[in-house]
């Protein structure tokens, strides 16, 4: 049996059995074949430890059409598209390399980039008030930093998903996995504000307020759109790092560590299904703790 018999099947694996989304069960077709063209479509009874080791200097050598090498993380990627396809077919009992002879290259850990408390305050307030997109912009701003969401699952929200007086709503994340996520007073009294201020019936949560698009669900903001509204209110507020939605979920994450909660708590509010996700915001509040003992720590010297 050929790789490209099994990928067919492989992909629906994914979304049926493992629980991806569309958009990641095609990213792993993608990246199974890559495998496919480097192995020439080989028998997958086949596949040897020679084979991986071959693949992972092919990968590390590899120009596209415009001669772009592919980075360490993506490389990964293939990897553990790789790994999982390994899996798959031990599954099926069909015989192949064994998924654990797969080791993964050491990645650098990814920069965290975040704001702090009075950084979030003034990308609030770079939002012109007398703008017609000023009520949802807030909304959308406090939304982001309040309840730690992803941008897929921030646009992806419909207004009747929202329940203002409890402040708690369901989200379904990464996985499809549903997850309750919470907002402060100031998240819930922008977003109330700014369903006021909605005259159209999309279902949508935060829409484009100048579409004139003829279907509702056509006027649904998107996470590129996002994406450059937090960019331009970023500048708006002189804010020099570099800002994106994913950093307002970081900054979710890092004042919950360094206000006290535990790391569990924190793993379960952002939706991540593995610990070690969440532990790269650690080393973001080590200042903190080491300030904490100093305050707080006897010094036996004295």
């Amino acid at each position: 049996m050929y790789l490209s018999d099994l990928t067919n099947d492989f992909v629906e694996f994914l979304e049926i059995e493992r629980g991806r989304s569309v958009k990641t069960a095609e990213n792993y077709r993608l990246y199974l074949a890559r495998f496919i063209e480097f192995s020439d479509n080989m028998r997958v009874g086949d596949i040897t430890l020679e084979t991986a080791r071959k693949y992972r200097l092919w990968l590390n050598r590899y120009r596209d059409e415009q001669r772009r090498t592919l980075s360490p993380r993506t490389q990964s990627y293939h990897l553990i598209a790789l790994r999982v396809f390994l899996k798959y077919l031990a599954r099926r009992e069909i015989k192949s390399l064994d998924s654990a002879h797969i080791d993964l290259p050491k990645v650098a850990r990814p920069q965290v980039s975040f704001l702090h408390v009075d950084e979030i305050e003034q990308l609030l307030a770079a939002v012109p008030p007398a703008s017609k997109t000023a009520e949802r912009d807030t909304a959308l701003i406090a939304l982001l930093f309040s309840a730690g969401l992803r941008v897929s699952e921030l646009t992806s929200l419909n207004r009747d998903q929202i329940n203002l007086d409890k402040r708690e709503f369901i989200v379904r994340g990464k996985g499809q996995k549903d997850r309750p996520v919470f907002i402060s007073n100031v998240a819930a009294e922008a977003l109330s504000l700014y369903l006021a201020s909605r005259t159209d019936d999309s279902p949508a949560l935060f829409v484009n307020l100048s579409s004139n698009k003829g279907d509702s669900d056509d006027q649904r903001l998107t996470s590129r759109s996002v994406q450059r509204l937090i960019e331009k209110y970023a500048k708006l507020a002189g804010l020099t790092k570099k800002i994106t939605p994913h950093s307002l979920r970081h900054s979710f994450a890092t004042d919950l560590l360094m206000n006290g909660a535990d790391i569990r708590s924190v793993q379960g509010l952002l939706g991540h299904s593995n610990i070690a996700t969440t532990q790269v915001y650690t080393h973001l509040t080590d200042p903190h703790l080491k300030e904490v003992h100093e305050r707080f720590h006897s010094d036996e010297s004295s």
